[in-house]
């Protein structure tokens, strides 16, 4: 294994500047920092970041707690997070809670033991008690009775946006289908501005919803079927139901979009389980990412943020389910 000395010759520098490049300590000149990372590349030099941290008192670990990391959107969302971590030396710890509150507290509890640098945090249930401001901590879609900031997309737009684009699509009856959490997030206003623009179109509607999480999607899709046979549109509170309605609805006969048009929400119809490619409010998923962490990064290092919601817009993105 090489050694910070053998980086040290490579690049021609002091071992002081090689640490400085690693550890971010002090200003080091771009062109002196490139061979620094030369060197470490060519001899395949990787520090000890937990030796880094026992040796700073600081910790460059960050933790993402997500409901279920093979949901796409939540992929894409640790992706970018990850590679902003990286930008600055940070390293991500994934805790994938599967939508379970114990394993949320769990989680929780043990990141407070471990003093990690800071949390970023999904989560839909009420775990409000477990939730301290030991550690700096930024939430995605949901805010908490505590003051953690909150990164989120303009749901209540995206639901307006949903609406306009069905009408425009010629939808007579359309239909809103989600799942209602334990506590409030900010998802729930996709439902509310489909709603409100609705009503202010005088368009007759449907709200359909089932607690969340939902156990039985069989159940769930047949009771909305039965209940409502003349819906010709359908706004779904995120991609993978709207993939799932289409699917059920196709075994029925019902066919997309000729005699249903439907909306998504997230933007993730890129993966094979679209097909059709479908229609959808695009969330800026990079753009969520690397704000929840700039501002963690903030939090970290002390500052006081100046809101306690950051809302990014959202765009409708044609498919072929409208």
């Amino acid at each position: 294994m090489s050694s910070i000395k053998e980086v040290a010759k490579m690049a021609n520098v002091s071992i002081a500047t090689v640490s400085h490049v690693i550890n971010g300590t002090r200003f080091v000149a771009d062109d002196t920092k490139a061979r620094v990372k030369q060197a470490m590349t060519a001899l395949k030099y990787y520090p000890n970041s937990v030796a880094q941290s026992l040796r700073s008192k600081k910790s460059k670990l960050v933790a993402l707690i997500v409901p279920n990391i093979w949901n796409p959107f939540f992929s894409e969302l640790t992706y970018y997070i990850e590679d902003e971590l990286n930008s600055e030396q940070y390293k991500l710890l994934l805790c994938n809670s599967e939508r379970k509150p114990e394993k949320e507290i769990y989680y929780l509890d043990m990141l407070r033991q471990d003093k990690v640098a800071g949390i970023l945090g999904i989560t839909y249930n009420e775990i409000d008690n477990s939730v301290s401001d030991e550690i700096p901590m930024i939430s995605i879609d949901r805010h908490f009775s505590k003051k953690i900031t909150c990164v989120t997309s303009d749901n209540f737009e995206g639901g307006r946006m949903a609406l306009r684009e069905l009408v425009k699509a010629g939808v007579k009856k359309p239909a809103f289908i989600g799942n209602v959490t334990a506590v409030f997030s900010e998802t729930m206003k996709r439902r509310a501005g489909f709603v409100h623009e609705a009503e202010l179109m005088g368009i007759d509607y449907v709200v359909y919803e089932r607690p969340d999480p939902i156990r039985d999607y069989e159940t769930y899709y047949k009771d909305f079927f039965e209940l409502h046979s003349n819906v010709d549109g359908v706004f779904a509170i995120t991609d993978m139901l709207a993939a799932q309605y289409i699917e059920r609805a196709s075994k029925l006969g019902i066919h997309v979009p000729k005699d249903v048009k439907v909306i998504g929400y997230d933007g993730i119809q890129d993966h094979h389980y679209f097909h059709p490619v479908l229609s959808t409010i695009r969330q800026p998923v990079e753009e969520m990412a690397r704000t929840a962490v700039r501002l963690l990064f903030r939090k970290i290092e002390g500052h006081t943020l100046e809101q306690e919601t950051y809302q990014l817009p959202v765009i409708f993105r044609q498919g072929e389910t409208t």
